[in-house]
């Protein structure tokens, strides 16, 4: 099967479905939650992948952060719910489901008035009420308090993803400097985490050094036209000689967003090549990370 529509294929019992074929597939839309930021000031809305096949007991769980664009479909046009959330989203989303996880994904940017998302070059620009260093994080710890007290999560077996803006958000979540959070654990806080294409400058809170204090894996592309590999790379050895467990993967001409299942990002050889390894890589990092015996 060629690369660029089989890059599920060995990843979860979906042989005959694509990445594409995941975003697109007929089904439950996830269900809507509401839940409190850690901001103390906002209620963020969440939309809830549930297991696909059902089971007694507790799952593990994991968070999705949203990029600037935020947690819908360029094609919205103006209606922002759970049918109408970006193909990234919804495959993943399905993913996780199908390789029994329960997942959340946060929209960070709808309660707060910009549901729409933001434009490339418009990093200046965005309020600061959605900073994805001091505010964005409080979001992620806001859906871990939410899914910690679900009875069907197992509560100390929760990873953390983000793209883009929300990946620079999960990388300032999981750092042992965490910027007006209570000291989180992995067995308190988030277990493990995955940051896709994040920008790594990270409003220079971190000059001095960064540790996370969870295992953290980065994917990126090195033609990424949109943030610095060699900034994240830097980061990440840095952190290493800091005794931080953070690994980056670098994929040669892969370009932002390279995991967007439209045929715009996987008709680019490079990107569909990227996909395959990272989903891959995140759904084995994940299974040993959050690895749990589920509880009733």
């Amino acid at each position: 099967m060629p690369t660029r529509v089989g890059y599920l294929v060995t990843l979860v019992a979906l042989l005959s479905a694509t990445w594409v074929g995941v975003a697109s597939a007929a089904g439950a839309e996830p269900e809507v939650v509401t839940f409190p930021s850690a901001d103390g000031k906002t209620t963020l809305t969440g939309y809830l992948f549930k297991l696909a096949r059902p089971r007694s007991g507790r799952a593990p769980a994991v968070v999705m952060m949203h990029g600037r664009a935020g947690a819908y479909s360029q094609l919205a046009n103006g209606v922002y719910d759970a049918s109408t959330l970006s193909m990234r989203h919804q495959a993943w989303g399905q993913l996780w489901a199908e390789s029994g996880y329960v997942a959340l994904l946060v929209d960070g940017f709808g309660p707060r008035g910009f549901a729409k998302g933001f434009p490339r070059f418009s990093y200046d620009s965005r309020p600061p009420e959605l900073d994805e260093v001091t505010i964005r994080p409080l979001d992620a710890y806001g859906a871990l308090a939410y899914l910690r007290s679900r009875p069907d999560v197992v509560p100390d077996r929760i990873g953390l993803l983000g793209w883009s803006n929300g990946g620079s958000a999960t990388i300032a979540a999981m750092s042992v400097d965490r910027r007006g959070m209570r000291a989180p654990t992995p067995a308190n806080g988030f277990r493990a985490a995955l940051a896709f294409y994040p920008a790594c400058g990270l409003k220079g809170y971190f000059e001095a050094g960064y540790r996370p204090y969870g295992p953290v894996r980065v994917f990126m592309g090195t033609a990424d036209e949109e943030v610095s590999p060699q900034r994240c790379s830097a980061l990440v050895e840095k952190s290493r000689l800091n005794g931080g467990d953070i690994q980056i993967r670098l994929y040669e001409g892969a370009s932002h967003s390279f995991d967007d299942p439209g045929r715009k990002r996987q008709t680019v050889q490079a990107n569909a090549d990227a996909t395959d390894d990272a989903v891959k890589r995140a759904v084995s990092f994940f299974k040993q990370a959050l690895a749990a015996v589920p509880t009733r």
